[in-house]
């Protein structure tokens, strides 16, 4: 066996010297890699058999370039795959009386464009062309709570969100609402609106989690302005902000 000499240092000792003058001379410890965050789980209810489900799918592959994990999620599957998500997105698409208000009280935050479902989601009342309803034809919103997140940093007023005439759904929320949007001369249709977790929604039911409505219509989303899209994304985050 070799015998070391004394007076040299091992090669252990040797390290920690030359790892302690390096970074008595200022320089940085060395980094670490942190591992990244898994993916925001989103679950997009659809109606799977119907002519719209292209649609669907090009927002499933939207948000997924944009780094959520995203399910297509059929409306008569059950439910209960909405707990492990961080946002369920029930859209349009969905057959509405067969649906109703199976997601009402799921406890995390849901994102819809389906007008028809706000009553049965307590988020708004339940006459149909009063409480809620869809215009056939339109472009433009009015911005009326620019200093929201889910304005997207837009300024207040007119607000050109398709790139032509589409449907708009829109919705008349309870008093705990957030309203963000409305129906460009039309200022009791609210285009988007939130309510935070505990909020006050229609019939004096508390939010289980973020709710947020959203204008689209079946077939609109590829029709969405760049303003429109900036829109999206922000009521897309918002809801998911709260998980």
């Amino acid at each position: 066996m070799d015998h070391q000499d004394p007076s040299f240092p091992s090669r252990r000792s040797a390290l920690l010297l030359a790892a302690g003058g390096l970074l008595a001379g200022g320089l940085p410890a060395p980094a670490f890699a942190v591992p990244p965050a898994p993916p925001r789980k989103v679950l997009l209810v659809v109606r799977v058999e119907g002519k719209s489900l292209p649609i669907d799918q090009k927002i499933q592959q939207y948000l997924a370039a944009r780094g959520y994990a995203v399910t297509l999620h059929s409306q008569y599957a059950p439910v209960d795959a909405a707990r492990d998500a961080d946002l369920v997105i029930l859209s349009s698409t969905i057959r509405s009386h067969d649906l109703l208000g199976a997601y009402r009280h799921v406890p995390v935050p849901l994102l819809t464009w389906e007008s028809d479902l706000l009553d049965d989601l307590a988020m708004a009342g339940k006459r149909a062309g009063t409480d809620f309803g869809t215009v056939e034809k339109d472009r433009y919103v009015w911005l009326v709570n620019a200093p929201h997140p889910m304005a997207a940093g837009l300024p207040a007023g007119v607000v050109d969100v398709y790139e032509k005439q589409a449907p708009m759904n829109w919705g008349k929320p309870g008093l705990g609402a957030t309203i963000i949007a409305t129906l460009h001369g039309q200022p009791e249709k609210a285009a988007i609106f939130g309510y935070e977790k505990g909020a006050t929604m229609d019939y004096e039911s508390l939010a289980p989690a973020r709710r947020v409505m959203f204008f689209l219509d079946n077939e609109t989303f590829p029709n969405l302005s760049a303003a429109g899209l900036k829109l999206f994304d922000a009521a897309v985050d918002w809801a998911l902000k709260s998980r």
